[in-house]
């Protein structure tokens, strides 16, 4: 066994004098080869043994507005480094956000520069369980010392109006992936899904600055780009490209899930796609349910100073669903596998993946309540079928692989 599988699974032995629930020996997953952790859960040897990474997980806003550590396992929300531990995580694009409300009043700019300095920040605090990580072999030293890595990704506007002296300062603090589009808000050089088209896709500016991202070596991420600036994207790079988390419009026709033509173009030019965990994006049950209901009420940024919407934003942490969802509409993990089957089907094994979106609001699966629960992934695949080797990749070699294109030129 590899050192930083023995390092895992000193997490999973159960404790002295524990007995295994009934339930879990008759569980239908009994066939597969599992191993227990200490909250009473199974854990595969396939999941335990694998690279697993997540594409898109919610950190730092948290800890911005409430001054909470990471690293510290919490009572409320799905992430956390312990939680994230124990459900087998060896990486994370470490997702920092940028909301829509600090956008009226331009506050985008300052909240990227300190929500990417505290991320630093606490990973530096939380060293004996995470690094930094710059590269694809970065990634893998940290994980042979049985820590977990941080590869740090921006969600949301870093500047609406595109500064590329701002992009070059963020990659030298260590930012090496970033969503082009600011959330659901269309900028002075991309579309968004959800707003108004300005540019048809994207214009000079956006070329720019993806031959800027191209020449730093930064991954590119395109979700809740609107279609047209997806294909436009995977046209202009000369890297792979990826779409962090969402669905597939074919399956839930929601704006922010991705069209079958734009998840060829990803595809074609070596990109990965991965599969958000929630029933918004891939329950069409859920998806009509949810439109007879009536609207959530959303808050209106209307502070004058950047304190003034920290306040207001605090109010809505930690960012996950906090709703009732009936019976006949609740997804069970064996749904949100066939959705990964429709993308496998659709562009192949290597250019699917995993994007949970964790603390960023997924009306999760019945047998995920957090991201403790992800080894519940690895069985949902089990369950139809798929070899180790193309589970695999899912988990995390197909990140792994883009992001050694990019970061590496390998």
């Amino acid at each position: 066994m590899k050192r930083r599988d023995v390092i895992k699974s000193l997490t999973l032995l159960p404790l002295a004098g524990s007995v295994l629930p009934i339930q879990s020996l008759l569980s239908p997953v009994a066939d597969y080869n599992l191993t227990l952790t200490l909250q009473g859960k199974t854990m595969p040897d396939l999941h335990r043994n694998a690279f697993v990474m997540d594409g898109h997980v919610h950190v730092m806003t948290r800890e911005l507005l409430k001054k909470t550590d990471i690293g510290q396992r919490y009572t409320d929300g799905t992430v956390d480094l312990p939680r994230a531990k124990e459900g087998g995580l060896d990486a994370l694009f470490f997702s920092v956000y940028t909301p829509e409300n600090y956008y009226p009043g331009r506050f985008e700019t300052k909240n990227t520069f300190r929500v990417v300095n505290l991320a630093l920040d606490q990973i530096k605090k939380n060293n004996s369980m995470i690094e930094l990580a710059l590269t694809a072999s970065d990634i893998e030293r940290i994980n042979k010392k049985g820590k977990m890595a941080a590869f740090l990704d921006l969600e949301g506007g870093y500047d609406l109006d595109g500064d590329l002296n701002l992009l070059r300062a963020l990659y030298r603090l260590g930012l090496r992936s970033m969503m082009l589009s600011a959330h659901n808000t269309s900028t002075a050089f991309i579309d968004s899904c959800c707003d108004v088209s300005h540019w048809g896709g994207i214009n000079d500016l956006g070329k720019k600055i993806i031959a800027e991202m191209n020449s730093l070596g930064m991954v590119i991420n395109i979700a809740h780009a609107s279609n047209d600036a997806i294909m436009q994207t995977a046209e202009a790079s000369k890297h792979p490209v990826i779409y962090s988390h969402g669905g597939f419009y074919n399956i839930v026709d929601h704006p922010r899930c991705i069209t079958d033509q734009a998840a060829k173009a990803v595809a074609s030019k070596g990109g990965v796609i991965g599969i958000q965990f929630g029933s918004l994006f891939n329950n069409p049950k859920y998806r009509a349910w949810k439109k007879t209901q009536p609207s959530a009420k959303t808050t209106v940024p209307n502070g004058t100073t950047i304190e003034d919407v920290d306040k207001q934003l605090a109010l809505e942490v930690p960012l996950n669903f906090r709703g009732t969802i009936p019976d006949e509409y609740w997804m069970h993990v064996d749904q949100l596998a066939k959705v990964i089957d429709y993308g496998v089907k659709l562009v192949g094994e290597d250019h699917i993946a995993l994007g949970s979106d964790f603390d960023g609001g997924p009306e999760l699966p019945r047998e995920i309540k957090d991201i403790s629960d992800y080894p519940q992934m690895t069985v949902a695949m089990q369950k139809l079928g798929y070899s180790d080797y193309r589970i695999e990749k899912i988990l995390g070699l197909n990140w792994l692989r883009v992001i050694r294109k990019v970061t590496e030129g390998k």
